[in-house]
């Protein structure tokens, strides 16, 4: 199909001139601010698309694209808020009807209608094929993708974490759809709220050349669309003013790689940049002595983990994982490299999971005693074990890694670092593979978006081969399938008590924060996640 420009595609949907992508006439001037974002990362993969970027640094820029159809509160916690879709309704276990928005036009001026949520949901955009859909095997490597190439594997594969058992979408009228489960799902809202859930047009998925055409200029229904992508340098979006949430705050953003943390800072108070992200928390000082400026976060929906491969020879053994485990004095790491700003949570769960959060649980104790002495029962002879490691995608990652390694060498864990450029490197099987870092959030308030998605049978952990438990992957599907809230979270317990304590497949750190510099002239307020949320609700500039 061949390309239409898309200013022609607006003033053919809208019929009205006046509407274009600035929103004005072209005799008046646009005095919105052109503002620019410092941060270390924009993408990993080189593609902004949601499914094949499941990642911190992707979810910071995501927002201002696309769109849900359920959405998620984020100057509250996280809680669902309509979006796309305005109400919703469970029909039963298996089903949920979603009545949608009218009026809402993506970025290329097509109406949001229910195809494209078909579609969004389909072979073609998501699963690969209908019988990827439907697999239950652990990784895709054939796809159907956009016409004239197909999709990457990891964009079935994140599609099958996210929706194990999704039978169908189907259009119930233009504006109606309904999603149907092949097993009963308390979680099916949450999993239509999710990161990874947008909506994209369908006509401008199918027009692209190919899937990676589309995923550098993507069409979807936020605020801002793109204007002009350079991976590893700088994302620039503009405003889209047939936004149906109303005329975006900004003119034009700039999202600027800027890997060195002094780097960020300087050019923030030299004025080069509004804010500077990803700040750990001995800069945050130096930045608020300089009144023009202030730092702003705090505590994220997020975990730091660090990840254990059970198939490396000195890993095998669950004693040296639990080791590891107690090994780890965090409450040091949060107090000396954090400041205090971040805390200790309960493993791998979150406050806002309600019924389902158990505040009796802890992350294993600081017990270098005890450490030392399941090295011993496990035979352990000094031999290597390998901590692959990057450079600072995380905040304090390396210092973190460096104070970690020392903790493992004093009970007598041989654990080396061994830094990698990207995930690619530090999920390489052609090497042996042992501990690395990773960090985990929860999506949707249930633990299956956290423990059974990243961890569970189909989760990413389990995907690259690292580790397994047979009766962990039992209790993940009773989980997932289960509607009795109480026998629900006594599964989650024994879950946590076999990944977190018997059979570590992980260890929690610390709960992530976030912090970011910025002019102090700007009201804008922090997500409680990676989210930077630029919609004109919570995006000023203050005059004089």
């Amino acid at each position: 199909m061949p390309r239409i420009e898309r200013r022609s595609l607006l003033v053919a949907a809208l019929g009205a001139p006046a509407i274009l992508a600035s929103g004005r006439s072209s005799a008046q001037a646009d005095d919105r601010p052109v503002i620019t974002i410092a941060v270390q990362q924009i993408v990993n993969a080189n593609a902004l698309d949601t499914l094949r970027e499941q990642s911190n640094v992707g979810e910071r820029v995501f927002a201002s694209l696309f769109e849900t159809l359920i959405g998620r509160n984020h100057q509250g916690r996280g809680e669902m808020v309509p979006q796309l879709a305005t109400e919703w309704r469970r029909v039963d276990d298996r089903s949920v009807e979603l009545t949608l928005r009218r009026g809402v036009l993506f970025h290329n001026g097509d109406e949001l209608t229910a195809e494209d949520v078909v579609f969004s949901f389909g072979p073609e955009r998501m699963f690969g094929s209908a019988e990827a859909g439907q697999a239950s095997g652990t990784l895709f490597t054939q796809t159907a993708g956009a016409r004239g190439g197909g999709l990457p594997p990891e964009v079935p594969a994140v599609a099958r974490r996210m929706w194990p058992a999704l039978e169908r979408v189907e259009a119930v009228d233009r504006y109606t759809v309904r999603f149907v489960n092949r097993r009963p799902d308390v979680t099916l809202e949450g999993r239509i709220q999710r990161y990874g859930s947008e909506i994209v047009s369908k006509r401008a998925f199918l027009a692209a050349e190919n899937w990676l055409a589309f995923v550098q200029k993507p069409v979807g229904t936020g605020p801002y669309r793109v204007r002009e992508f350079k991976p590893d340098q700088s994302l620039v979006l503009e405003a889209f003013d047939g936004y149906w949430g109303g005329r975006p705050p900004i003119r034009e953003v700039r999202f600027l790689v800027v890997p060195e943390i002094s780097s960020r800072v300087n050019g923030l108070l030299a004025g080069q940049y509004d804010f500077a992200c990803d700040l750990p928390p001995d800069q945050i000082p130096g930045i608020e002595r300089n009144p023009r400026f202030e730092v702003v976060g705090g505590l994220i929906g997020n975990h730091r983990l660090i990840v254990f491969d059970k198939n490396h020879p000195q890993l095998a053994d669950a004693r040296i994982r639990r080791a590891l485990t107690h090994a780890m004095d965090r409450q040091a790491i949060v107090d000396s490299l954090w400041a205090g700003r971040t805390k200790l949570p309960n493993g791998l769960q979150w406050d806002y999971y309600a019924d389902m959060f158990h505040a009796d649980w802890s992350v294993p104790a600081y017990d270098p005693t005890r450490a030392r002495d399941l090295v011993r029962a496990a035979g352990y002879k000094g031999e290597p074990i390998p901590f692959r490691v990057l450079n600072n995608y995380y905040t304090n990652q390396v210092a973190t890694a460096q104070t970690l390694t020392a903790m493992w060498n004093a009970v007598g864990l041989n654990v080396q670092i061994q830094m990698r450029e990207n995930w690619q490197q530090i999920f390489d099987r052609s090497s042996p593979r042992a501990v690395r870092d990773w960090s985990n959030s929860a999506p949707f308030a249930d633990p299956v978006s956290s423990i059974v998605n990243q961890h569970g049978p189909s989760g990413q952990q389990q995907q690259v081969g690292e580790w397994t438990n047979e009766e962990f992957n039992r209790l993940s599907g009773e989980l997932e399938t289960s509607t009795d809230r109480p026998h629900r979270k006594a599964v989650f317990r024994r879950m946590l008590e076999i990944a977190e304590r018997e059979d570590p497949a992980y260890t929690v750190i610390h709960q992530n924060a976030t912090f970011t510099g910025k002019r102090k002239d700007i009201r804008w307020r922090p997500a409680p996640s990676f989210v930077i949320d630029l919609r004109a609700s919570n995006f000023a500039v203050v005059k004089g």
